[in-house]
């Protein structure tokens, strides 16, 4: 079986994101790019998490022509594939549509510096325009909104995270929909006090070091 480890990470974190409730049905999707093999797996098109397997992840190029799996990969496969194109340091993606960070996307807001957390992903979620679901108009959007962020917010649709392996892409999916929920309810209840950018600059220089044991 070719990308065994990758595809087998792809089925248990799509098991997980259902599990943590980042997404619904079969809703979302989640990829681990090998680039020294230029191939991808990729959660299939339309089926649930809970019946998802190592050998039903499908594996493609990237150019998107499949590689191996029987089953069609995920129709938003093309910004899966910008993503890699357009980021040399991305690895893996996950798209969820967990509630709170869908809230806001269709809200059409940005996730600020609210609380420190939000350097999981840099020092703000940028927010990437509507367009049709599975469209190359999409990918764009979302390449053109990410930057050198971590996150990004799909208007009226979810949200995208990416990290150097899946592991991390997803902690950052974690990670960003916890800041959205506390925007949210701060938003609620007041006005929500914004950290400096200065502030953001040390924290995201710190996440770079963030879970590694120093050097002896």
């Amino acid at each position: 079986m070719i990308l065994k480890a990758k595809r087998g990470a792809v089925a248990r974190l799509g098991k997980r994101m259902l599990a943590a409730g980042l997404t619904t049905g079969t809703g979302g999707n989640l990829s681990w790019c090998d680039r020294r093999r230029g191939l991808v797996a990729v959660s299939p098109s339309a089926v649930a998490y809970d019946r998802l397997t190592a050998g039903n992840v499908a594996v493609v190029d990237l150019e998107g022509r499949r590689v191996e799996g029987a089953l069609a990969p995920s129709s938003e496969l093309p910004f899966h594939l910008a993503l890699y194109r357009h980021r040399p340091d991305v690895a893996a993606v996950v798209h969820t549509h967990s509630v709170y960070a869908t809230t806001l996307a269709c809200l059409h807001w940005e996730i600020p510096a609210v609380h420190y957390l939000v350097g999981f992903a840099g020092p703000k979620v940028p927010l990437a325009p509507y367009a049709t679901y599975g469209t190359e108009a999409l990918a764009r959007g979302v390449v053109d909104a990410i930057g050198s962020a971590n996150a990004v917010l799909l208007a009226n649709h979810g949200m995208i995270a990416v990290g150097a392996d899946l592991d991390k892409a997803f902690a950052v999916a974690e990670e960003i929909e916890l800041v959205a929920r506390i925007y949210y309810q701060a938003k609620a209840v007041g006005t929500p006090r914004i950290l400096p950018d200065d502030e953001m600059r040390r924290v995201v220089e710190r996440f770079k070091s963030y879970g590694k044991a120093p050097r002896p």
